[in-house]
């Protein structure tokens, strides 16, 4: 049985991706990352991480450097040295001291797509 933090997936410091990047579980990145991230699970951007791109996650957590939009079902977190420009979007967010953020923050609860209700017919 996998324990919920285990890491699934490690980009290491001195590495370099450019694509398309989806899992489920827990992915750390400690290089640098182009392109998109869409996921159910969580992603981990470690010190020296640059990523660019935009990201959609269960859970965020930041202490690198991400320039994009970023939407979490659950939370992002921010902890120093970690910068974020883009915007944000989760229904809960933590900003340590430090840090350094520029965007718009939106605190709203986002559904998964399978809890979505359909609409009526119109």
């Amino acid at each position: 049985m996998k324990r919920r933090d285990e890491i699934n997936a490690f980009l290491g410091k001195n590495t370099e991706f450019e694509g398309k990047l989806s899992f489920s579980g827990t992915v750390r990145i400690d290089g640098r990352f182009k392109g998109q991230i869409l996921a159910d699970g969580t992603l981990i951007v470690g010190d020296d991480a640059v990523v660019e791109s935009d990201v959609q996650v269960s859970h965020l957590i930041v202490c690198g450097e991400v320039r994009g939009d970023l939407l979490a079902v659950e939370k992002i977190e921010i902890h120093p040295p970690g910068k974020i420009f883009g915007n944000i979007q989760a229904p809960a967010v933590v900003m340590d001291e430090g840090v350094v953020f520029e965007g718009c923050c939106r605190m709203k609860g986002i559904k998964r797509p399978e809890e979505e209700e359909p609409q009526p017919a119109q």
